[in-house]
Formats: structure tokens, sequence, C-alpha cells
């Protein structure tokens, strides 16, 4: 899967599944940038990790939540890198609660985050692609945006309106030859993850037929097929990556 010579966004591309997807995009020959909103330092490693493959890196602050930070990181991967070929909308949070005890600013931020984050993106990257003639876009959803998850009202309704947003710019992109497509983790094991209580894990683990939690690396792995010519005649598909866990 040769990437060399394309440059991607990779938002949220500090941590977690968005650090792996960064690096493993640039392990495949892609010059990669990404944003950050608050880890500088992060960000700023995984610039280093990516310029040490002999790619280029390049880390933004720009919150994915405003429209203009969109906007303004395009023009400056454009200008700084010289292209943009590939986008990958990965941000996201968790604002935990009860629908009944789930606060306004609760909903807000979530929605705001994890949903309109990634329409500020794919509106800035259209154009690009849509002049360009080509483009790939890739959406983080997950698995609970197809089914729900209890205390996850927030989540659960930015992630499935993801999965609406991947199936509407796909049609829209289509004929301009972008190809646009979602991937749905299920538990997957990052920093914050492993964090987490052990009940909450087990939990997890009852449900994945395969016995394990994944690792972002296997969510990175699926983005980099996405993205090559190998995927080339797939678009506005979600693809699970969950060992089974949705079944």
């Amino acid at each position: 899967m040769d990437l060399k010579g394309q440059v991607a966004i990779v938002t949220g591309g500090s941590m977690g599944i968005g650090r792996a997807i960064a690096f493993d995009l640039a392990c495949h020959g892609a010059d990669v940038a990404l944003n950050y909103r608050k880890h500088a330092d992060e960000a700023n490693a995984v610039v280093a990790q990516i310029e040490a493959l002999g790619r280029r890196g390049l880390a933004v602050q720009a919150d994915v939540a405003a429209f203009a930070d969109a906007q303004r990181m395009v023009d400056t991967v454009r200008e700084k890198l010289g292209r943009l070929d590939i986008l990958v909308c990965n941000a996201g949070v968790n604002r935990d609660a009860v629908v009944w005890k789930m606060s306004e600013p609760q909903w807000d931020e979530v929605l705001a985050t994890n949903l309109k984050g990634y329409f500020n993106y794919i509106r800035a990257a259209a154009p690009v692609f849509k002049e360009q003639g080509s483009g790939k876009i890739i959406n983080i959803t997950s698995i609970n945006g197809m089914r729900g998850k209890f205390g996850q009202s927030n989540y659960s309704a930015a992630k499935a309106g993801i999965i609406g947003l991947t199936k509407a710019v796909a049609r829209e992109l289509g004929k301009y030859n972008v190809n646009v497509n979602a991937i749905a983790p299920g538990l997957i094991e990052t920093d914050m993850m492993k964090e987490a209580p052990a009940d909450v894990k087990d939990k997890a683990l009852a449900e994945i037929v395969l016995g394990r939690l994944g690792t972002p690396e296997e969510v990175a792995h699926v983005v980099t097929f996405l993205c090559s010519d190998y995927a080339r005649h797939i678009t506005g598909e979600v693809i699970k990556v969950d060992g089974g866990q949705y079944i």
C-alpha cells in the first residue's frame, strides 16, 4: 500500500487511535499533519516519529469544534506541505451520563466535537478534493453509533450522525473520484482504556467474540487500506473493527 507523495490530515492525531493512524500512514509513505488543542508535547512527539521515517510531519493547534480553525488548518497544510489527499476525522470526547442526568453542556460538547468537528473538516477539504478530482475521507465512528450504549446517548447520537454524514458525502463527492468511508471500532485498548475499571473491561470482553480488546494499530491498518488504491472501488461503507463485539 504505497501512499508516497500523498498528504494526510488526521484530526486528534496526537494520542490513542489517531496517533496510530498518523504513524501508519507515514509508514506507508504519506506526509501527515495533525491537529491538537491542548496536547502540544504529544503532537510534537508524533511529528518527530513521522519525520524519523523520512516523511514530513506538521502539528497545527486547532479546535475541531471551531469552523474557522478547520479551514485555517486545511489552508496551512496545503501551504506548507503542498497538497491534500487524505482526511481522517478521528478527534472525539466522552462526557458520559444517563440521559436523565445529562447536562446541556455535556450534550453540546460531545456533539460539537464528535459530529460538528467532522463536518467542519469535511467542509474545508471537500472543495479541494472536488477541484483536483481525487481524495480519501475516512471517518472514525463506533459500534455504539450503530447499536447505542447505556450512559452514552450523546456519544451514540454523534457517532450515528457520522454514519449518516459519511453516506451522504459519499454520494455527493463520488462523481469527483472521492472515496468516503467510516470505520466503527469496538473497544480498543488505548491509554485511557487501560485506566478503566476492571468491570468495564470484563463486560466488554464478554461481548467480544475474539476474546480480547483491539489495538489502535489494528484500526490504523484498515484506515491505510481505505486510503490506498486497493480500496478505490469502496465508498459509503462502514467497516467494523471490533473482534465481533457487535454480533
